[in-house]
């Protein structure tokens, strides 16, 4: 093969998209991310925990769809099907809507089932904690654990069954996942349960407290669980902008075929129907008018509320409105290849893509699960071999508390949460940004460079005036130039052309014809050598311009572009050419300035053209860079980097190509179907230039987003982990309840999802980005939302800690110790309803308790030498025996009275 031969289209490397079951935290993503990579034939692989996607990119020749799904089933998790095509005429394709409305119901039927376990199981550890945590005399605490263990094992197996199921799945594997943490977790405190619950004997002679923990089985995979119905939720709501721009789409078309209307399904349409449009209607596809006048609402797609007038040859869009009269069109572009389609399978594609801010914590989620079961257990060593008693029930609480509150969940979900809300965002205002990376580079952009023609102009340039020398025809020297331009395809030269056609001349015939990129072009018209271009050109032909130099002069200080004409070897005539600014233009500039960039524009125009622009809409002499050839904007750009600048290049994607791809952001404004929105990193779609300051401040706005979220999410592990494992325990004497580790991280991936949505009320509407505050005001107030989360946190734990500590010194304080098989304090009388708090304190060499009889609750054990607490009130009024439970131990003296007098 040539290098000049065409490339097989089906030798290229093709992009897939595989909706993935199972996923829950970022270990699963770089899991399924490993193994597709592995895969031979898959060049790149990314995949999206907030969207439950994998993108991949392959090569057909080496692999296809079945070699990915089946990389992913061997990391252990599903594939879901392929969403059915719509049966039909050929050419036709599946709905959108229908794609998004089966992940709408899979989504809605995974919430139901979520809620439901979340609910019982919370309720059910609600009754579990009364029968538990109440003193009663009716039943023992033996009898009554016996009765909770079956509506905990029913929890366990029924709620709690996919994360053993996503654990075993990866597991089997090799790999460890959040859902490994919470099935360990959850059966340590179920299995020790068991354990007491059917061999009390054991844990009375081995000296352990007869303590279960159904309730914190229970009531962990119940918030779990609740967590992920609100994350879902909030999930569900960052495609919320995919769901609008698929809702603008239309449901039926009216086709014409033999002279009969007749409306049939979006999908049954082909290139080359004639359809009719009737007031009111969506356009239902991309095509062009063949019959009628109307005026058409574009503004889905341009943000321009005023109506565009559409005759005969114009292109309408589909999904834009026909506001007045009735048209026939003929379908041009159908199913996926429609405008509309094009913008939503970007957004899809950006929302599923990765910024490079994600990496850190992509690296850290690799080894992070087994890094926090090798915490838990040595947590759990430390406190059996050297913590106070009970031991046990303190290695356990601690072992439970650091593999529940450990969250690689966050730090999944802290950048595609908010890259998926800020890129929809974009889409809803014609921002269209292709992904993480190109909206992160946007983000840190200083300095924007703008191509004057088509983005800061209207790009409709028309020719003004005709200048000819001395003894020419001013409609001859048109007749000759726009001979020659009608072979151009350069804008200017269209305006001659069009002038030549109002006008009515005829075209004359041209030999030799030669153009010469950014500096006109020549040819041989009507037996005369016609040279068109600009000024430098002929000063390279040597033909002297002096005669017109004066009038040239007074069209550039007001903006037009000048272009010279020479017919065999002398000056012949001048066409000045004006291009009107747009409206929007200098506030445009404007805004970009007060946000801190600098700005720059870059034209092939003359110097004082471009300055007489520059000055209408506030760019400085000095940031001007005139007279620069198609092939050299890369170069300035080039030197503008060299300087350390981040660099946004924006210009209309026809010839600005090389200079767009050099920028460290590339930025394609244009109006139309046809605007190339798969060619740059951004793409601004109706033309407005105000939208450059939008798609800057909103890229840098859902940075800030990202960074809080990560910061929470390292922050929240940071320092809840070592609470967990019970560093406050020496200084304060709490420890973290299992129950409030599993409400805890719950909340932690709840506010990371819930801060990305914040994204959703920025106004980033052309005219109404606010300047980006610096400082430490600035960032206090950029990320209030998780500051208040984490004091409204701190307070909580602060007011429970404070109620605990309030209790304790309000209540009836005992000190009690037992010695020579004896206790100190054998009778005691108390109030009913009185708190007391009984300090328990071993002097013996074997292990003892102080119980009361038929009381259950009311029990502690301390092993030789320690001290153990215990809290209790008693509302029912008599007198119990007090004994210490073990073996023997009540025979050889260890009893006494406990009195509850009534108040």
């Amino acid at each position: 093969m040539t290098a000049d031969s065409p490339v097989d289209p089906r030798l290229l490397p093709i992009e897939i998209v595989l909706p993935i079951e199972g996923m829950t935290c970022a270990s699963c993503v770089n899991r399924i991310e490993r193994f597709l990579k592995k895969t031979p034939g898959v060049e790149d692989a990314s995949v999206n925990l907030a969207t439950e996607r994998a993108t991949v990119r392959l090569d057909p020749a080496l692999a296809g769809r079945d070699e990915a799904v089946a990389a992913v089933r061997a990391a252990g998790y599903e594939v879901k099907p392929e969403a059915a095509v719509a049966a039909g005429a050929e050419g036709a394709t599946a709905s959108l809507a229908d794609e998004v409305s089966a992940d709408d119901l899979d989504r809605e039927r995974l919430q139901r089932q979520t809620l439901l376990q979340a609910s019982v199981a919370i309720g059910a550890a609600v009754l579990i904690m009364i029968a538990m945590f109440t003193p009663q005399t009716v039943v023992a605490m033996m009898d009554i654990n016996k009765l909770i263990l079956w509506p905990a094992t029913f929890i366990q197996f029924w709620a709690g069954g996919r994360f053993y199921r996503a654990a075993w799945r990866a597991g089997r594997h090799g790999g460890a996942t959040m859902d490994t943490l919470v099935a360990v977790g959850t059966s340590a405190a179920w299995v020790y349960s068991v354990f007491v619950t059917m061999y009390p004997e054991v844990i009375h002679l081995a000296g352990l407290h007869p303590e279960t923990y159904f309730d914190s089985s229970t009531i962990i995979i119940g918030l779990i669980l609740l967590g992920r119905w609100l994350e879902s939720r909030a999930k569900g709501r960052t495609t919320g902008a995919i769901r609008r721009l698929i809702g603008l789409q239309a449901t039926t078309a009216r086709r014409i075929r033999d002279g009969v209307e007749e409306d049939v399904e979006l999908a049954l349409v082909v290139p080359g129907d004639l359809l009719r449009v009737r007031p009111g209607d969506r356009v239902p596809v991309d095509g062009v008018v063949t019959e009628g006048t109307s005026a058409v609402d574009e503004s889905m797609l341009t943000g321009e509320p005023i109506p565009v007038t559409k005759s005969i040859g114009d292109e309408v869009i589909g999904a834009t409105i026909n506001t007045s009269g009735s048209f026939v069109m003929r379908a041009v572009h159908v199913g996926r290849d429609t405008a509309l389609a094009r913008i939503v399978d970007l957004v899809q594609r950006a929302q599923g893509s990765k910024a490079p801010i994600q990496k850190l914590a992509d690296r850290i989620s690799e080894i992070f699960v087994p890094v926090v079961l090798l915490i838990g257990a040595l947590t759990f060593v430390a406190w059996f071999l050297g913590g106070p008693e009970p031991r046990v029930t303190l290695a356990l609480t601690a072992f439970i508390g650091v593999v529940i509150i450990a969250c690689p969940c966050a730090m999944g979900l802290a950048t595609p949460t908010a890259i998926m809300v800020g890129t929809g965002k974009g889409a809803e205002i014609g921002i269209l940004i292709r992904g993480g990376e190109a909206l992160e580079a946007a983000g840190r952009i200083d300095t924007v460079v703008l191509d004057k023609t088509g983005t800061l102009t209207l790009g409709r340039p028309a020719v003004s005036q005709v200048l000819p020398v001395a003894g020419i025809d001013a409609k001859r020297l048109l007749d000759l130039v726009a001979s020659l331009e009608v072979r151009s395809e350069h804008p200017l030269g269209e305006a001659i052309v069009r002038l030549a056609r109002e006008d009515e001349l005829g075209f004359l015939p041209v030999e030799g014809f030669e153009a010469q990129s950014g500096r006109g072009i020549k040819g041989r018209v009507d037996g005369h050598d016609v040279t068109i271009g600009s000024g430098r050109l002929l000063d390279e032909m040597g033909i002297d311009r002096a005669a017109l130099t004066a009038d040239a002069d007074a069209a550039a200080a007001q903006g037009a572009t000048l272009s010279w004409v020479a017919v065999d070897g002398a000056l012949a005539g001048l066409f000045t050419i004006t291009d009107p600014v747009k409206a929007e233009s200098a506030d445009a500039v404007r805004q970009m300035r007060a946000m801190g960039l600098e700005v720059w524009m870059l034209t092939g125009d003359g110097r004082r053209t471009a300055e007489a622009v520059a000055e209408q809409v506030g760019i400085p002499p000095d940031h001007v860079v005139a007279e620069v050839l198609p092939a050299d904007k890369d170069a300035a750009i080039e030197r503008l980097q060299s300087e350390g600048r981040r660099v946004a290049m924006v210009g209309d994607g026809i010839n600005d190509a090389p200079a767009l791809a050099r920028a460290d952001v590339g930025i394609a404004i244009g109006t139309g179907a046809d605007v190339a929105i798969e060619a740059s990193d951004v793409t601004l779609v109706g033309g407005d230039p105000r939208l450059v300051a939008s798609a800057i401040g909103l890229s840098r706005a859902t940075i800030r987003v990202v960074r809080q979220n990560l910061f929470w999410a390292f922050a929240y592990n940071v320092l809840l982990i070592p609470v967990a494992m019970g560093v406050l325990y020496p200084a304060f004497g709490v420890t973290l309840n299992p129950a409030l580790a599993a409400g805890a991280m719950a909340l932690s991936s709840v506010s990371v999802v819930t801060n990305s949505l914040r994204l959703r009320s920025v106004d980033v509407r052309p005219g109404h980005v606010r300047t980006m505050r610096r400082g430490p005001l600035g960032l206090i107030r950029d990320g209030a939302f998780l500051i208040v989360i984490g004091l409204i946190a701190l307070a909580v734990a602060g007011g429970v800690l404070a109620a605990d500590r309030a209790l304790d010194s309000s209540s009836r304080q005992v000190a009690i110790t037992a010695s020579s098989f004896r206790f100190s304090t054998p009778d005691l009388t108390i109030r009913a309803g009185e708190w007391v708090v009984v300090t328990f304190t071993n002097d013996d060499p074997v292990v003892h308790d102080w119980s009361v009889e038929g009381i259950a609750n009311v029990d502690v054990p301390a092993r030789p030498g320690q001290t153990a607490r215990l809290r209790f009130v008693i509302d029912q009024p008599g007198t119990y025996r007090i004994l210490c439970t073990l073996p023997g131990h009540a025979e050889a003296g260890m009893v006494g009275t406990l009195v509850v007098a009534a108040q």
